[in-house]
């Protein structure tokens, strides 16, 4: 199996206020379209994994490999336009710029990536606001839709660069059931139509229950 991400011993310490062990020993891979999700009680280190894999973080040792390419050690600057490129993120909270409009929001990482015109980056827009059934959106203020809708803008602002793996941190966390299920249909799909590879932490264990595997942490380290 092509593996998507890859992380090879990854040990991080908090020495504040005292020496703390919060990752230990992480090992594991993301294959080419795996719905992967993380699990684990709070404190038990996953976001914390999740913000080293999204290469936000870069204090830690051992080895993380995006593509079959190591990415430890490069620069940050390497770094922000590789995690722009390559990594679509969605989290709990969909931090929409309320106001701009739908359309805007969702071309906003394409404009910083510059990697083609204004027309494109509108069309390629409007492309994945279709995809998410709410290209009617497109005009509306991002302050004037629901919390359902802004997850699901959230979700095309994150596919805009079409990137090969998509990280949630909660993403379902403040939805109710009915939206929780059309992230996760959204999410299921993308696996199925695009051979997307996602990678999402969340309490849900229903969520969970229903990708294609769960990785269990706890004192952080991955039990399962």
């Amino acid at each position: 199996m092509d593996l998507v991400l890859e992380t090879k011993n990854i040990n991080k310490h908090f020495y504040k206020p005292k020496d703390f062990h919060v990752l230990k020993d992480i090992s594991f891979g993301i294959g080419k379209g795996e719905f992967a999700s993380i699990m684990g009680k709070s404190g038990s280190g996953k976001s914390t994994l999740l913000y080293i894999l999204s290469t936000m973080d870069t204090d830690y040792t051992g080895e993380l490999y995006l593509n079959g390419e190591l990415i430890t050690g490069k620069s940050h600057q390497e770094l922000s336009r590789i995690r722009n490129e390559r990594i679509g993120f969605v989290f709990q909270f969909h931090y929409l710029l309320s106001e701009f409009s739908v359309l805007e929001n969702v071309m906003l990482p394409a404009k910083k990536l510059a990697k083609k015109s204004h027309a494109e980056i509108e069309h390629d827009g409007i492309e994945k606001l279709k995809m998410l059934h709410i290209e009617h959106l497109a005009q509306q203020r991002a302050s004037r839709i629901s919390g359902g809708e802004k997850q699901r803008v959230a979700i095309a602002r994150a596919l805009i660069n079409d990137p090969t793996i998509l990280m949630g941190d909660e993403p379902t966390g403040n939805l109710d059931s009915h939206n929780s299920e059309n992230v996760f249909s959204i999410f299921k799909r993308l696996k199925e139509e695009q051979g997307l590879s996602l990678l999402v932490v969340t309490h849900d264990e229903d969520f969970a229950k229903r990708t294609d595997r769960t990785i269990q942490m706890e004192d952080g380290r991955i039990i399962g």
